[in-house]
């Protein structure tokens, strides 16, 4: 077996709509409906599937947890704009611009956290 690419990955979360709200106003994300008025949020051509905590969809993960997650997501606007589109919109920075290693190449990264904690690093290529 060889694994090419992610297609979407699932975050639990306490309010779907406040979800829904941050990774599209504030990461750019587009909101996708599906079966069941099952909520997504896509970009690129990979996507986000939402499930409401206690109310997951079988089959799920054995804990799944609001704020248990730590995802990297790829921009090619400057940082340093994102800093100011976050700093507009009441989002705290938590670390960065720090250099790090990412999946093929280095990165240049900022750190925040979504509704529920999960920690997400937004970075630029170098």
């Amino acid at each position: 077996m060889k694994i090419i690419q992610l297609d979407h990955l699932v975050l639990t979360v306490r309010d779907i709509q406040m979800s829904c709200d941050f990774y599209t106003r504030i990461l750019g994300m587009q909101l996708v409906e599906f079966a069941g008025g099952r909520k997504a949020l896509r970009f690129g051509s990979q996507k986000i599937n939402l499930h409401q905590h206690h109310k997951e969809f079988e089959p799920k993960a054995a804990l799944p947890t609001p704020g248990s997650a730590d995802l990297c997501f790829l921009t090619d606007v400057p940082l340093n704009e994102v800093a100011a589109h976050l700093k507009q919109n009441q989002v705290e920075i938590i670390e960065g611009p720090v250099e790090r290693t990412g999946a093929e190449w280095p990165i240049l990264s900022i750190y925040l956290s979504d509704p529920d904690g999960n920690l997400l690093e937004i970075a630029n290529r170098k």
